[in-house]
């Protein structure tokens, strides 16, 4: 049967979702996950909500699905060693270098991978595998065939996102909110820019970028049938009765393994949503039907969340079934024995019964007193009596058995496991001492490979795979120029065979590197026989991620873009690390194309090979280019060109690489660039940033 995870921002949210049929709730503790605007647990409170979810049968994952800095990873660590004491049931990851701290210290606490990470296929869900995942949270623009072919080959459990807002990025890929406002959704503050209002090309003004919620609710047989292990409902901002509700209908349809009736509909509808419902990225259809936005003033669901909330404040909902047995017999103590369901058993003895004087102890009336459970979680559902003729018991010792009873098997459920702790070893320091520092290209389109700027001398120049068969490589790779091709940051299972190909064309025509931007791409980045380098879409945030990453056997990799040059420079790199020190900052990538939305395209061109030229423009007036990429889907760039040349420090913080960026730059513009940042003079562009390289992010 499916796992319905619910949310749990606060202690109320999580006895709602409880208390409604939640199998498991995910909540956060103090700052250290992706929503740090909701109430959240604090330290203190974290053990007792535990032991409030274990007593009833629930299972807690903790969050910690966010990117750490160096400064922040001890006290990781002491959440990581808390989480497995209290006997949290798992802990949710994105920053692999959270992930190898916590196999590290606390080897037996269970990790799942986050949906943050954009695991997306089976390569993806089998290397988080190895790298010690027990389960994994895949993307949500999958579709069903996608999901069911990870399913029937994954090495560990499924998790699924199945109601609640959608990220029109690729989850762990989007910027946009930290280039525009420094309140970084890879640092759990995204500040939602994709429900403002844009505009294509300077045509009509609207939403572009906001989709529904999703509802897979009329998918729950299907889910079940293809073997996903976990559904999640997406909601920890959500207030309490809206947790109770959605979680409710979805803990019925679960154990009843059906679609929702239309009164089911309507009250999911009436709870929360955005002009309805998606579920396109499930169908396989992708478009504009997939796009809404909350009613301004939409009216509160007064007695649908009056009713809900009288519902969870019973407290008294969420019941343990246990099974009792009692034996009364003469000359021995009172004996009385209490099972749950979940295996524990527990065995408590009373006085010894004496020969009634009037009336003796019958069955019937011990069975009766011990069902009087009254004030506890549990109830009684079997009984087994055995009661010999002519004694008698004082009540207040049949209510002694039971309450001690009781109480040792409450101890039972909700004592923590036995943990292995260890220390943490400090990372690895560089063992080649300082290197020379160069600059490395990347571009987006042939047009920008010239003479010039190979005279220029790039370390490595990147070229997108998927656009390979447009560049002409051979004259340069004769002349010694290195290329690396750059796979793209999505590709699904069905795109695999396409994306192989194009990787075999880019070796054969003189690449020696190819840089992988997730680790579902290791297996085919091995499997070339090419030097593997680590792009930005890994997210490198800290210097142990620095030390996993060599681990895999990359050569290089390149840091995020949202760390500031003070953390970059007190990164410990075990390897040569590389910068991104111009260009146009990819906010977004897309699995809905914004042309094809806007223009009624229907290409489905997977080089993402359209007509180039696009832009979102925003309420005041910033272009935004879009950029078609690898299965005609959309990457948003920056309206500002990232610019640092003139100033030293990013030469200063240990980096091997700079990285400069070309997109949208003509070919001269591209030579005259990299003349820039080799000290010679030029123009500075109009509309330019500093990026992230001096302000960071929260």
């Amino acid at each position: 049967m499916l796992e319905l995870l619910a949310p749990a921002g606060h202690w109320e949210a999580m006895t709602a979702a409880v208390q409604n049929g939640a199998d498991a709730v995910y909540l956060g503790c103090g700052d250290w996950n992706a929503r740090r605007g909701a109430r959240n647990f604090s330290p203190e409170e974290l053990p007792q909500a535990v032991r409030y979810c274990h007593l009833r049968g629930a299972k807690v994952y903790l969050t910690l699905n966010i990117l750490l800095a160096d400064r922040e990873l001890p006290e990781a660590e002491k959440m990581l060693r808390l989480a497995s004491r209290w006997g949290v049931d798992a802990v949710i990851v994105q920053d692999w270098g959270a992930a190898a701290l916590a196999r590290e210290v606390v080897p037996d606490l269970p990790l799942h991978g986050s949906t943050q990470m954009t695991i997306h296929s089976l390569a993806g869900a089998a290397a988080a595998a190895e790298l010690g995942m027990r389960c994994v949270v895949l993307g949500r623009e999958l579709d069903r065939e996608n999901v069911r072919h990870i399913c029937r080959l994954s090495p560990v459990p499924i998790e699924v996102f199945g109601h609640g807002a959608l990220c029109m990025c690729w989850s762990g890929q989007c910027a946009m909110s930290a280039m525009i406002g420094e309140r970084s959704g890879n640092r759990g503050l995204c500040a939602q820019p994709c429900r403002l209002p844009y505009s294509l090309d300077g045509g009509k003004t609207g939403r572009p970028l906001s989709l529904k919620d999703v509802s897979l609710a009329r998918h729950i047989p299907e889910l079940t049938e293809m073997g996903v292990s976990v559904l999640k409902l997406e909601g920890r901002m959500k207030r309490p009765e809206y947790v109770a509700v959605v979680t409710g209908i979805y803990a019925r349809l679960i154990r009843e393994n059906r679609a929702p009736t239309g009164e089911e509909e309507r009250q999911l509808a009436e709870a929360f949503s955005r002009d309805g419902f998606t579920d396109g990225y499930w169908q396989g259809s992708i478009g504009r039907h997939m796009f809404g936005m909350r009613r301004e003033n939409a009216p509160e669901p007064v007695e649908l969340f009056r009713a809900a909330k009288a519902g969870y404040e019973r407290e008294n909902t969420r019941r343990v079934p246990v099974a009792l047995s009692a034996a009364i017999r003469a000359g021995c103590p009172a004996e009385l024995q209490a099972a749950d369901r979940d295996g524990h058993t527990v065995r408590v003895e009373g006085p010894v019964p004496e020969k009634a004087r009037t009336r003796a102890l019958t069955a019937e009336e011990l069975k009766s007193r011990l069902e009087k459970t009254g004030g506890t979680v549990f109830c009684v559902d079997y009984t087994d009596i055995i009661v010999e003729d002519g004694l008698s018991l004082p009540a207040s010792a049949v209510n002694g058995l039971r309450r001690e009873a009781l109480e040792a098997l409450e101890q039972l459920r909700t004592a923590p496991p036995e943990r292995r702790e260890r220390e943490a070893a400090p990372p690895e320091t560089g063992a080649e001492g300082p290197r020379e520092f160069s600059y490395t290209v990347s571009l987006s389109q042939s047009c920008q490979l010239t003479e010039s700027l190979m005279a220029l001398r790039p370390s490595v120049v990147y070229v997108p795979v998927e656009r390979i068969g447009d560049f002409h490589l051979s004259p340069h790779v004769e002349r010694g120029g290195v290329f690396c091709a750059a796979l793209p940051r999505i590709c699904k299972d069905s795109e695999l065979p396409a994306l192989r190909a194009m990787l075999d064309e880019a070796r054969k025509k003189g690449c020696t590197a190819v840089a992988v931007q997730n680790i579902g791409q290791l297996e085919l980045a091995r499997g070339s026989g090419l030097a593997i380098r680590g792009d930005f879409g890994l997210n490198v945030f800290n210097s142990r991620a620095l030390q996993e990453l060599k681990s895999w056997g990359l050569s290089s990799a390149t840091v995020s873009f949202e760390l500031r040059h003070q953390q970059i420079r007190d990164l410990v790199k075990p390897l040569p690390c590389e910068a991104i020190v111009y260009g146009r900052l990819p906010l977004m990538i897309t699995e809905n194309c914004l042309v094809s939305n806007a223009l009624s395209c229907k290409s489905r061109d997977l080089r993402g090979a359209c007509r180039s030229g696009h832009h979102l423009r925003d309420r005041r007036g910033e272009r935004f280019p879009v950029l078609s990429v690898f299965g005609c889907r959309s990457e948003i760039q920056n309206s500002k060109t990232l610019f640092l040349a003139g100033h030293t420090e990013y030469r200063q913080c240990g980096l091997t690489y700079g990285r400069l960026r070309f997109t949208t730059e003509s070919p001269e513009q591209c030579a005259a660039v990299f003349r820039r940042y080799l000290g010679e003079p030029g123009e500075t562009p109009e509309d330019f940033t500093r990026g992230l390289f001096y302000r960071g992010v929260d």
